[in-house]
């Protein structure tokens, strides 16, 4: 049974790009891994976020508010950013991630951990690493990770 979030997400995907996207996603899960797919969405992420690029940011709450500034621009949900102390979680909420199909939540979030890579990268974090930490709860909020890499 749908819920709410997803009967909200389903209609605020273009109609025009609906059947484009799932076909488009049908025909790369017929030719590469998820392993594949998934580096293959961490690049366009990467891709994206380096035509993109963020202001510099001074504190956490300058870079929530300019990662929203992009995210609002383009209707692609909004993200909230908490210092757990070991590491920044990432909270991502209502990426439109549903146009490619409910089987396509297994790769497609590397898209937008290509982008917080990079994004954070040019902010200094160069040394860290985006983890996605959880799949998509329902298609609504992806949990990342920027934390040393483990060894």
């Amino acid at each position: 049974m749908p819920t709410v979030v997803d009967v909200l997400l389903e209609q605020h995907l273009s109609p025009q790009w609906r059947g484009v996207l799932r076909a488009l996603a049908a025909e790369f899960e017929s030719q590469l891994s998820r392993d594949e797919l998934r580096q293959l969405m961490f690049r366009i992420g990467t891709r994206f976020a380096d035509c993109h690029a963020l202001p510099p940011c001074e504190s956490t709450g300058e870079l929530a508010q300019a990662l929203n500034a992009q995210w609002a621009a383009m209707q692609w949900g909004y993200v909230e950013l908490d210092d757990a102390g070991d590491y920044l979680r990432v909270l991502h909420y209502g990426a439109p991630l549903a146009a490619f199909g409910g089987d396509a939540l297994a790769w497609s979030p590397a898209f937008l951990q290509g982008c917080y890579q990079t994004w954070l990268d040019a902010m200094g974090a160069a040394d860290l690493s985006v983890v996605q930490a959880s799949a998509p709860g329902e298609g609504f909020v992806v949990e990342f990770h920027l934390a040393r890499a483990v060894a």
